[in-house]
């Protein structure tokens, strides 16, 4: 599934965050996904992780951000783009969400926040977007 070549680095600095958060977002379930296109030419993808106190103490929201690394260690390698940062951000319940729920929270944005980048993406109302 993963491709031991395919780099994926983290996020660390306040600046690259903040710059997602001005990103288009997609939430699923107990998580939401920020991407932000870099403009550089590396063929990385970089992600960060972030769980606010309203996810509960430190262990809970440690807890969440271990998840979400896993999750995004086993499908970004499959779904993210090369050339974009991605920043999950825990929501409720992530700690207590089965792991296949929250695989598949996690999936179903990346592929959302993939097609509206693609300009595939669906209005409101269900109609396929106009040519």
């Amino acid at each position: 599934m993963a491709d031991p070549a395919f780099a994926i680095e983290r996020l660390r600095k306040r600046a690259d965050f903040l710059a997602c958060a001005q990103a288009p977002s997609c939430a699923r379930g107990a998580i939401v996904i920020q991407a932000r296109p870099r403009g550089d030419d590396q063929s990385l993808v970089r992600a960060g992780f972030t769980a606010t106190k309203r996810i509960g103490g430190a262990v809970q929201r440690n807890r969440a951000k271990r998840r979400m690394r896993e999750a995004a260690r086993l499908l970004l390698p499959d779904l993210a783009r090369p050339g974009f940062d991605y920043v999950l951000i825990a929501r409720g319940g992530v700690t207590t969400r089965a792991w296949e729920r929250l695989l598949d929270d996690v999936k179903s944005a990346l592929i959302r926040l993939a097609a509206e980048r693609d300009g595939r993406a669906r209005d409101p109302a269900g109609a396929p977007p106009a040519d």
